[in-house]
């Protein structure tokens, strides 16, 4: 890979595509999401499946709009993404005790087994994507990109 400088720049006769950083971000994404897809694939899972099985890992209960925030979903489409996985066992959903406009989505046993295998799958691509970098170097690309998240949310 060819060196490039670090700014881009604003002229946009001196601009190139390589030195536009939304540039390597997609480029990034789009190998991901084709090497997640056939992974998942394999274990009879799909990307909006494995986004809800992560955003519940680790946790006992989230609402549907919680989920579809970390998933990057809108509300509706989640709602279906919930209502398949129900079918498929894989979680079970309920109007929340406190809040009766909430339902709050729960792992099944099912759910965390299928859960723990994507996630197995997943750490082989992440450790690949991230073989030569150094936890230092992981910790900082999460806060910037933490930071440019930010800055574009609404």
């Amino acid at each position: 890979m060819a060196d490039t400088p670090v700014t881009t720049p604003t002229d946009p006769d001196e601009f190139r595509m390589e030195q536009w950083p939304f540039y390597w971000l997609t480029r990034f994404t789009g190998h991901y999401l084709h090497r997640i897809e056939l992974t998942l694939k394999a274990i009879g899972l799909d990307v909006p499946r494995w986004r809800v099985l992560m955003s519940l890992r680790n946790r006992d209960v989230l609402s549907v709009s919680e989920i579809a925030d970390h998933a990057i979903v809108k509300l509706p489409t989640m709602t279906k993404i919930i209502q398949r996985m129900q079918i498929d066992g894989l979680v079970v959903s309920q109007q929340s005790a406190t809040d009766g406009r909430v339902t709050e989505v729960r792992l099944t046993q099912a759910g965390r087994e299928a859960g723990e295998q994507a996630w197995k799958a997943a750490n082989r691509i992440y450790r690949r994507a991230f073989e030569n970098v150094e936890a230092g170097e992981i910790d900082m690309l999460n806060a910037l990109l933490q930071r440019l998240s930010y800055n574009l949310s609404d």
